[in-house]
């Protein structure tokens, strides 16, 4: 090191030139001095807060109340009763749009249910499947297959315990052999070796790998170990039907005849009335045998619902009258959706928080509603086929360059540029018109048929949806963003 050089440290920022780092280190030494600094998160602490309890406002949360869902739980509870009597209960299949209280009210008599059958003692359990992430057969037995694993390993543990202590007491004196049930101490001993012979044998089953049968076994084994009722309460049970066909539901709904100790009913949650039309005939008579419909909730009863969670959500008098109102109007318009008024609700006071407000109020809701729109589109978008994104990709090029009335003959031509581009099948223009058709399902397009008197009909598109949003999601895949120059593309729409 020369005699010019000083260590990095001992230069002062000014001699680096760096202006903008001298400033930041002196304010952050200022602070770091001064008495009642503010650190990065202090500010952001210093609002009064605005939720009490912001979980109350998640679906995952099961309420102590269901404001009016009284018939659906009170149905439930009519048919599940028969599990506290040792009997099979009926099967059921739930019905009902996204956001009408299906799962909330199932699980929550399935609280009850097992609350009621530890106070009586009655063995009855109730598990829980989300066909949604485990959507195939041999997913759905294997978790079942290892919950039953466990919870028998749990059971022969205790007993082992049991049979320790109750061994442990006879040797000294404290029990006598003959208030067991067991003839000698050796039989004691006996049934111990049997048991920690059985925990041995009992083996979680892996993921992946096995045959399903094997699968199936492992499950029924597991199920049949002891005497219980079991309910297995399927979520989204038509995803599984779409996925893995019906197969397990015609396993599951026929398991009773061959079972020993133990018995299983299934209940179904569909958010689809019309899933049961592809089931075998001998699957959907044994599997709906009782069915339940939940009806939408209208924008009074969303007040209710939203009035209940939020005393217990948000600190008193954070909420201005009109919040819950807009709320409840927004859901009534979304097939009265109780989750999309409850994410309406706690998003508007996650906005009114950052903003460090100290009421949420209606400014908030409408920030809150065009944000999960938007959240909506983005997922939507996110997760179409690369072929569906191509066609949007070529709409968004042609609003953009102020392209009105735009038909389908322009966007195919487009379409088929940016498939060349990024080396994709290029589908017939009819095949085309109909992912048009998916888009404007999907609320993304508006795709209008007009007429052209003697030259036909054609459809007239124009997006539903934030351009520059839309356009940075479809650039976020990979193979979209290969394409290097848009602009050249437009001009395609002239080519005939």
């Amino acid at each position: 090191m020369t005699g010019n050089d000083s260590p990095p440290q001992d230069r002062s920022p000014a001699e680096t030139g760096d202006r903008s780092f001298a400033v930041d280190v002196e304010e952050v030494l200022d602070d770091a001095d001064g008495e009642g600094s503010q650190g990065l998160f202090d500010d952001l602490l210093s609002g009064e807060p605005i939720f009490e309890n912001k979980e109350v406002l998640r679906p995952s949360y099961t309420p102590d109340e269901l404001p009016h869902r009284s018939d659906q739980i009170n149905k439930m509870a009519t048919i599940l009763v028969a599990a506290l009597r040792g009997e099979t209960p009926s099967n059921i299949l739930i019905y009902g749009k996204t956001g009408t209280g299906k799962t909330a009210s199932a699980k929550f008599v399935s609280q009850e249910l097992e609350q009621t059958s530890k106070k009586y003692d009655v063995p009855c359990e109730v598990e829980y499947i989300n066909c949604e992430v485990t959507d195939t057969q041999y997913r759905v037995l294997a978790q079942l297959a290892n919950k039953f694993i466990e919870q028998n390993e749990t059971y022969v543990e205790c007993r082992l315990s049991d049979l320790a202590d109750l061994r442990e007491a006879i040797e000294e004196g404290a029990t006598a052999l003959e208030a067991t049930p067991f003839e000698s101490i050796d039989g004691i001993a006996s049934r111990i070796d049997e048991l920690e012979d059985e925990l041995d044998g009992m083996e979680p089953v892996p993921m992946t790998g096995w045959p399903t049968d094997r699968v199936y076994k492992e499950f029924f084994n597991a199920v049949d170990y002891r005497e219980r009722v079991v309910v297995i309460m399927l979520d989204e049970i038509d995803k599984l039907v779409e996925k893995s066909g019906d197969d397990t539901l015609y396993n599951l709904s026929r398991m009773n005849s061959e079972l020993d100790n133990s018995r299983v009913s299934i209940m179904g949650i569909s958010n689809d009335l019309k899933f049961t039309d592809f089931l075998d005939p001998r699957v959907k008579s044994s599997l709906g045998e009782e069915e339940i419909v939940f009806p939408p909730y209208d924008a009074n009863q969303l007040r209710d619902i939203l009035q209940h969670r939020a005393d217990i959500a948000f600190e008193e008098r954070a909420l201005t009258d009109d919040v819950i109102p807009l709320c409840a109007a927004f859901a009534a318009q979304e097939h009265g959706d109780a989750r999309r008024a409850l994410d309406l609700l706690r998003t508007a006071g996650e906005l009114a928080e950052r903003s460090q407000a100290e009421r949420v109020d209606e400014s908030h809701v409408r920030k809150a509603q065009d944000k999960i729109e938007l959240d909506r589109v983005v997922e939507v978008v996110r997760t179409l086929p690369t072929q569906s994104k191509l066609v949007l990709f070529s709409i968004i090029l042609l609003e953009k360059n102020g392209v009105h009335n735009i038909n389908t003959g322009e966007v195919y031509n487009i379409y088929k540029r940016l498939c060349e581009e990024i080396d994709a099948d290029v589908l017939t223009q009819r095949r085309v018109t109909d992912l048009i058709s998916e888009l404007d399902m999907l609320g993304i397009v508006n795709a209008i048929v007009v007429s052209k008197g003697r030259y036909g009909r054609t459809k007239e598109i124009s997006l539903s949806v934030p351009t520059e949003e839309t356009e940075a999601v479809l650039l976020a895949d990979s193979r979209l963003s290969e394409i290097e120059e848009i602009q050249p593309f437009v001009q395609a729409r002239f080519d005939n």
